[in-house]
């Protein structure tokens, strides 16, 4: 474990085991995981299911199956880290559809700018975890193609639990110094490429922040491992050291 809690809670509810394996066989992740991966995958949702309120907004309705499939896509990451990292928040709150929230900032003249910005997720660093349900049941469908809309906004509440959204999670002092020089390097890199208006390997809407760098590779981690390993080796070796080995083949 690297976030280094010892608070302790009840123990989870024991999950029936054929709603267990129906929500596993719609998730491509659970295909070829190893035994002791699934069992502390299966004590974190249940966990999650217990302290957590799944919230489905706008008419939307989640069956048993669909509520524990979404606790075991954001366990997922949590694989290694352990349990603390579900540490900090309490609500998961899940559209239809990709949502509307309003923005306003005020810029460095002093004028106020307000506008409406669409989403397919979204973590307060002090709230809840929010979802698109239609984005979530593309990821499930298209695994492979780069984009995990659930382990991003995860990859956001772990990267605030040391109080600060940098992109760095808590991590042992060698390491964190370790990780945030390689992942400053390639986020410069990432960075220069885009302004100069040439092709990424990923998304460079990771090129926004630091933190969205560590989102948006977290999302390869989970759905395009190999593209990370080549474009970016020294960043896909530490979130494999993070997440675990990569679970699609």
């Amino acid at each position: 474990m690297i976030w280094p809690f010892s608070r302790r809670k009840a123990t989870p509810p024991i999950l029936d085991d054929t709603l267990w394996r129906q929500a596993a066989a719609g998730l491509p992740w659970l295909r070829h995981i190893s035994t002791d991966r699934e069992q502390r995958l299966r004590l974190l949702a249940a966990e999650f299911l217990r302290d957590k309120a799944i919230t489905p907004l706008q008419g939307l309705r989640l069956n048993e199956v669909q509520r524990l499939r979404l606790a075991m896509l954001c366990c997922l990451p949590l694989l290694e880290f352990g349990r603390e990292g579900l540490h900090g928040w309490s609500q998961l709150l899940v559209y239809p559809q990709a949502f509307r929230v309003q923005r306003n900032h005020i810029d460095a003249q002093g004028v106020l700018h307000e506008g409406d910005d669409e989403l397919i997720g979204e973590a307060w660093q002090r709230g809840p975890v929010i979802l698109s349900w239609a984005d979530v049941r593309a990821d499930i469908a298209a695994p492979g193609d780069g984009f995990c809309v659930i382990a991003h906004e995860i990859a956001h509440k772990l990267d605030a639990l040391d109080g600060a959204m940098d992109g760095t999670p808590p991590l042992p002092r060698d390491w964190q110094r370790l990780w945030a020089a390689d992942f400053q390097r390639a986020y410069e890199t990432l960075c220069e490429d885009v302004d100069a208006g040439r092709e990424t390997a990923i998304d460079p809407y990771a090129a926004e922040s630091p933190e969205e760098f560590f989102a948006v590779c977290t999302e390869h981690h989970f759905s395009d491992a190999a593209t990370l390993r080549e474009a970016m080796p020294a960043v896909a070796a530490h979130l494999q050291r993070f997440y675990g080995a990569p679970l699609l083949a």
